[in-house]
């Protein structure tokens, strides 16, 4: 059922941020499918979800650097989500996503992105729960970069979902805090997040590739040259949102990289 109301609650708005999340910012619309759907669970009309996504734009400072603004106006709960979420994404995404079950009477894990069957064999308890909160913070993690990138590569531009990764520039096992941080991911393809995670390339803090000098002794390989070689110093696709932080570049280079 549509609300008349116009307040929004603090739970309707921390699933209206997880939807700004997961929409390119330059696709929200009131006629976008994502957010129709969403507006639905919350009981808002798609054309307040969007505005509502608008009104979170105006807080992200990576769309103010490409000139963009986002609505002018907003709330203070507003600025108290972004502000949670910025400082303990690991915890809010996993909140999130258990209110969006919430709105729909469902368990988490009953929802659509998952089938019961994946956790049948754990029985309730601390493990299970484990495994689920992993499954539900990957699958928001790979939505948002894939989301911020529109759907491309950053290196090569790719664009099919289907060979696209949403890599972590610290690795989950080496950060627990900033596993769903989306500061903290970038999309690739299937090879070159391969690459990436084992330290044959590099994106340094001005966001350019860097080529690991272990493929010196293939420069004649036509192959290397095409997949690596080329993109030596050559300057990634930027997302519309969530810039790679420069300090988890810089961990990489510093902790990954092959020199």
């Amino acid at each position: 059922m549509i609300k008349l109301k116009n307040n929004w609650t603090k739970e309707e708005t921390i699933v209206a941020f997880n939807v700004y999340c997961k929409v390119p910012f330059n696709k929200s619309s009131k006629t976008n499918p994502t957010v129709i759907k969403y507006a639905g669970i919350i009981g808002r009309t798609p054309s307040a979800l969007n505005m509502k996504i608008g009104n979170f734009g105006r807080l992200d400072p990576e769309l103010k650097k490409i000139g963009i603004s986002g609505l002018v106006n907003g709330s203070k709960m507003e600025e108290e989500v972004w502000n949670e979420f910025s400082g303990n994404w690991e915890k809010l995404v996993f909140e999130s996503e258990k209110l969006i079950a919430k709105f729909h009477n469902k368990k988490i894990e009953e929802m659509e992105d998952f089938e019961e069957s994946d956790f049948r064999n754990f029985p309730e308890g601390k493990e299970r729960e484990a495994i689920v909160r992993a499954r539900v913070n990957q699958s928001f993690f790979r939505s948002t970069i894939l989301s911020s990138y529109n759907s491309k590569c950053c290196i090569t531009g790719l664009s099919i979902p289907d060979f696209l990764v949403a890599s972590h520039i610290i690795p989950w096992s080496k950060d627990k805090k900033n596993r769903t941080n989306p500061h903290n991911g970038i999309c690739l393809n299937s090879i070159h997040d391969r690459a990436f995670d084992k330290g044959f390339i590099t994106i340094t803090p001005d966001y350019k590739v860097l080529v690991s000098n272990c493929f010196g002794d293939f420069e004649n390989d036509n192959s290397i040259s095409f997949f690596f070689l080329k993109f030596q110093n050559s300057k990634i696709n930027l997302p519309d949102r969530f810039f790679p932080s420069k300090e988890y570049l810089d961990w990489h280079f510093n902790n990954i990289f092959i020199k």
